[in-house]
């Protein structure tokens, strides 16, 4: 099933014994437009404190209480590592909170590990823009993103710009980003439209630009898309066709 990543925030966590705090944001892989790690925000009950939590550890949404269960306690969470989410994780940060649940890192088990990209070496330390070296000498991994902070990046096509990004729709088998929901209200009222992550040849993370591969008119010319609008097979066929067309005339 797909969802709006802006309906999923603010859905609670459930421990064992009592709610942990709400979703407050997800950071992304942006080579395999995967979600790595759900921010939970535990509000009054930990100071405010954040804290990070697989998306492989979660059960189903239940969309009647807006809440996923997770099979641990409020200690549990409590004890976990303190981690500073409003500075880049690193590959440090995200092998303690594994070693302290005893769970296996997606990047050492296969788990999300599909993706519309590829997986980057695990010693690479090419950085994307933003990232940096501790003190400690570890590295920060330049390849997780904030959902929150990438909404309301500019979207590019060959020949101008054509919107911004709105939301993401996020496939829960796998926590895939399907779609980027773009609003392109400054170039043509009125119309929202769905843009996969194969159409995005680059990410400008010092512009906040995503540019796509195909030009203006082949945006304009997609399956229309609204908040009541069915994702469907159907739909997703239809869709896919249209952009095939397009990358068998532009690539090589």
């Amino acid at each position: 099933m797909l969802w709006n990543a802006s309906t999923i925030k603010g859905f609670a966590i459930a421990a064992s014994d009592g709610r942990i705090g709400v979703i407050s944001d997800f950071l992304f892989d942006d080579a395999t437009w995967l979600v790595r790690w759900l921010v939970v925000d535990t509000g009054t009950w930990l100071s405010s404190r954040k804290v990070l939590l697989p998306p492989s550890v979660l059960g189903h949404p239940d969309p009647s209480t807006k809440e996923f269960s997770v099979r641990l306690t409020k200690q549990e969470v409590k004890d976990s590592p303190d981690i500073d989410t409003d500075k880049p994780v690193s590959r440090q940060m995200e092998t303690g909170i594994y070693d302290y649940f005893g769970w296996s890192p997606y990047w050492g088990t296969g788990f999300n590990m599909g993706g519309y990209g590829y997986v980057p070496p695990m010693n690479a330390e090419s950085a994307a823009p933003g990232c940096w070296k501790r003190d400690d000498g570890t590295i920060d991994d330049p390849h997780l993103r904030s959902m929150e902070s990438v909404t309301g990046y500019h979207i590019r096509a060959h020949d101008g710009e054509i919107g911004h990004v709105e939301d993401f729709l996020i496939a829960d088998a796998d926590w895939s980003v399907h779609y980027l929901i773009v609003d392109t209200k400054n170039w043509w009222p009125g119309k929202k439209v769905l843009i996969s992550p194969h159409s995005a040849s680059e990410v400008d993370w010092y512009d906040r630009l995503v540019i796509l591969d195909v030009d203006r008119q082949k945006v304009k010319d997609s399956p229309p898309y609204d908040a009541a609008t069915i994702v469907d097979r159907a739909y997703e066929s239809g869709f896919h066709k249209h952009y095939r067309s397009a990358h068998r005339h532009t690539r090589p």
